[in-house]
């Protein structure tokens, strides 16, 4: 089940107030801590709050701090995003996202308002925020104005474009659509969208919740409040605006209008409020006079001393301007309106299916883990127990930036290797903000373990021939030296290869590192970060052939590393074919790897042979494996020799654009972890976490 939901709308004014009010009391019904996130605010004028929060924590009554219930203001949010900072707010959004949810059973997310400075950006980020959180995502669409192949097409798209960018979808719900053809939107859509299998509904327009208050209307327009003051709750359901004389307007009063006229014109200001007080015309919502014309004293006395009157407001633009200015007042569901509150609850019971909607967000099939909070995850849980890892290129300019960062978030501490005078030199140089208290900066030869560390190795190879002399000359490395750090307890882990071959950076530690007790081999996978999920692939850069029983461990291996990492193991065992179908010497090799993982650990969900396609496309499987606990949802991709792995890893990666974190080392007694030379900044960062966490393991 998911513990969240993500509130979209498709354009400005849909309605969301409404569909969250009640969603939020269905919610309570059965969870009691019940959270409300909005990724982006729009920013308010001084002293106010966002209209839409403040309605659901004041109504409801919820025990949250406000600064706790948003990430950034719209301002703020366009900022970055204009100077292409996207991974910036995403990151934000997700902290400020985690710290509310760790405090609540569900929380309810609202996308943005589609209004204002930056509206452009929105539809989109609203999409990237949903898929980062990775929340399933309920469209709310404006019926109002619109033909109903109108309102179809625009939840169809709404739908469509999330669906594009990797998010989750449960449904759309309808609102202020015209009370006169819900039952055709509804079957319309049905139509449409009934292969998608999405929870859809339709809720009516009406003038109670689309009228403004009159305050609503005199903040809008600036107006100063003349009379009345005690009623600007009012509604305005219309507004009039006179320039006829007092026989020919009063024919034409409608209840509840605001009426607009210039201020000189007493006769209409007088027969309006006599004819708001007498039985036989309409009741008025109330008066806005123009031209900044305010009434004659005398007349000003009368209206003194009239008891109960309507609110006389007072502008100073021209009646055309005014006009055209309350004809852009949107009103809002506050806090304090209980009537619209009572009514918009009643139209979400009424046209809303509560419990399918529930049903719905019970047995929502959570999706994988999104690639931005799998790298928050990974970040808050290397932080929680931090450990101390070696660096040993610190020659290389990509280590050295990667340290400022790693250094800046206080997730690891951090020995890095070269000599201290040169690299201090170079963190000048690249203008970098490392505090030189913060990490070790070590030159082999120069530490006083350096002599310790020859006579370990000594004791350690020396079965294979090794003396002092030779010792000291290999303790010079800067990867033996790194990796006897991590041996002798003096570091958790390292991290090497920017600047390193693999060989290079894996001899010493298959040396005297080796493997952990039951594994006869060290293996690697990558986590591959899509757009919507992450997967392992293994072994896809240490074994060329591994045969059945190195197979079997490597599957078993992965499985555990991804549970490590927070992915729940399904084991897709890949060959050319599926099940039974296929014969030959290698496929008949992963049947057998397959038969000893799962004799090892019956515990894991291991499926094999099986093809790709069959092991990701839940149609595919329902062809070629039905019943199948891993067909179709498969997270952890075991490949039958390295060519295999090394190529699809690759091709994914620049076909998809997904990030491969990688490789990782698993099989070994104490973590070591080797980069790419063509790795980035953020690729170290992350393998230097990983390699983090995985000592948290050990």
């Amino acid at each position: 089940m998911t513990n969240s939901i993500f509130i979209a709308t498709t354009e400005p004014y849909s309605g969301k107030s409404l569909v969250s009010l009640g969603i939020m009391e269905m919610l309570l019904r059965r969870a009691p801590r019940v959270g409300i996130f909005r990724p982006v605010i729009k920013t308010p004028p001084p002293g106010e709050r966002d209209k839409n929060i403040e309605l659901l924590r004041q109504h409801f009554q919820l025990d949250l701090d406000y600064e706790s219930t948003y990430a950034f203001r719209r301002r703020d949010a366009v900022h970055l995003i204009s100077q292409g900072r996207m991974d910036e707010l995403l990151d934000r959004i997700i902290e400020k996202y985690k710290t509310l949810e760790a405090q609540c059973d569900f929380v309810v997310c609202i996308g943005s308002d589609f209004e204002g400075e930056g509206a452009a950006f929105e539809f989109g980020y609203n999409a990237d925020i949903a898929r980062s959180l990775g929340t399933p995502v309920l469209i709310v669409a404006s019926g109002m104005d619109q033909e109903v192949d109108g309102v179809v097409d625009e939840v169809q798209t709404g739908i469509d474009a999330f669906c594009e960018r990797g998010c989750q979808v449960l449904g759309a719900i309808v609102n202020r659509a015209n009370p006169f053809e819900l039952v055709k939107i509804k079957e319309t859509l049905r139509q449409r969208l009934g292969e998608r299998d999405l929870f859809l509904e339709v809720i009516p327009a009406t003038d109670l919740l689309s009228s403004p208050t009159v305050r609503e209307i005199a903040e809008f327009t600036g107006a100063e409040v003349l009379y009345g003051g005690n009623q600007l709750d009012r509604l305005a359901h219309r507004n009039l605006v006179i320039a006829m004389q007092v026989q020919n307007f009063l024919p034409r009063l409608r209840e509840d209008a605001l009426l607009i006229f210039p201020g000189d014109r007493s006769d209409v200001l007088l027969a309006a409020l006599q004819a708001h007080q007498s039985r036989n015309f309409p009741r008025i919502a109330g008066i806005l006079l123009t031209g900044g014309l305010r009434p004659p004293n005398i007349v000003a006395r009368l209206l003194e001393g009239l008891p109960g009157l309507v609110p006389v407001l007072l502008t100073q633009e021209d009646t055309y301007t005014t006009a055209t200015k309350v004809g852009m007042v949107r009103s809002y569901i506050t806090s304090d309106n209980r009537a619209k509150i009572r009514l918009s609850l009643d139209l979400f019971e009424e046209y809303v299916d509560g419990a399918a909607l529930t049903n719905r967000i019970v047995t929502v099939p959570v999706q994988g883990v999104s690639p931005k909070m799998f790298i928050y995850n990974l970040t808050r849980q290397a932080q929680m127990h931090k450990r101390h890892i070696v660096l040993p290129e610190g020659e290389d300019d990509r280590i050295l930036r990667a340290a400022e960062a790693l250094c800046a978030r206080d997730i690891v501490d951090l020995t890095i290797l070269g000599d201290p005078d040169a690299i201090r030199a170079s963190i000048r140089r690249l203008g970098l903000t490392i505090d030189l208290d913060q990490i070790h900066l070590i030159a082999p030869r120069q530490s006083p373990h350096f002599l310790d560390y020859a006579e370990t190795l000594v004791e350690l190879r020396k079965h294979k021939g090794m003396n002092l002399d030779m010792a000291v000359d290999q303790m010079t490395d800067v990867s033996y030296f790194g990796t006897m750090m991590v041996h002798k307890g003096h570091a958790h882990g390292m991290v090497s290869g920017a600047a390193h071959t693999t060989q290079h950076t894996l001899r010493p530690a298959l040396q005297f590192v080796k493997t952990k007790p039951g594994f006869s081999v060290v293996s690697s996978v990558f986590f591959m970060l899509l757009a919507d999920r992450v997967l392992v692939y293994g072994d896809c850069a240490v074994n060329p052939n591994p045969n059945a029983a190195e197979l079997a461990e490597i599957a078993i291996a992965s499985a555990d590393t991804a549970q490590a990492f927070g992915i729940q193991p399904r084991v897709a065992m890949l060959s050319y074919s599926s099940g039974e179908s296929g014969v030959g010497a290698d496929v008949d090799r992963v049947r057998e790897a397959t038969q000893i993982a799962r004799q090892r650990r019956p515990d894991l969900k291991i499926e094999g042979p099986i093809q790709y396609d069959a092991a990701v496309d839940p149609d595919t499987a329902a062809k070629k494996m039905p019943g199948s606990e891993v067909a179709g949802q498969a997270t952890v991709f075991i490949f039958p020799d390295l060519n295999t792995g090394n190529n699809t890893y690759k091709a994914v990666q620049r076909e998809t654009g997904a990030i491969a974190i990688g490789p990782v080392l698993q099989g070994l007694r104490k973590p070591v972890n080797d980069l790419s030379r063509g790795c980035t900044v953020e690729d170290i960062i992350n393998t230097v976490i990983i390699t983090a966490i995985q000592s948290q393991e050990d």
